[in-house]
């Protein structure tokens, strides 16, 4: 299982641990990912993701999940991102 964001697609970083004499040594910075399920208002339904932290806030702060995704650009999102966020339009597009 990749460490990647399933919304955003934050990966792993590298760089590198300085000493004090100056010696370098790689370094793997990881994402806080959290496996979450989460509910879709036009969907009434819930999907299982592993998302970012930092996601999870951006997602608090717009709303919830389809507000989050339809006011993203789709270059922002992973693949299984955009295919949930199809599926929304589709249902908004229904409703109305």
């Amino acid at each position: 299982m990749a460490r990647r964001c399933n919304l955003t697609g934050k990966a792993v970083l590298s760089g590198n641990n300085v000493s004090h004499s100056n010696r370098k040594t790689k370094k793997r910075f990881l994402p806080n990912l959290q496996k979450l399920s989460l509910l879709s208002d036009s969907l009434a339904s819930s999907f299982r993701l592993r998302i970012s932290t930092h996601a999870l806030r951006s997602i608090e702060v717009n709303g919830g999940l389809d507000n989050y995704l339809l006011s993203s650009s789709n270059t922002n999102l992973s693949s299984e991102a955009l295919s949930i966020k199809k599926r929304i339009q589709k249902a908004v597009q229904i409703k109305e």
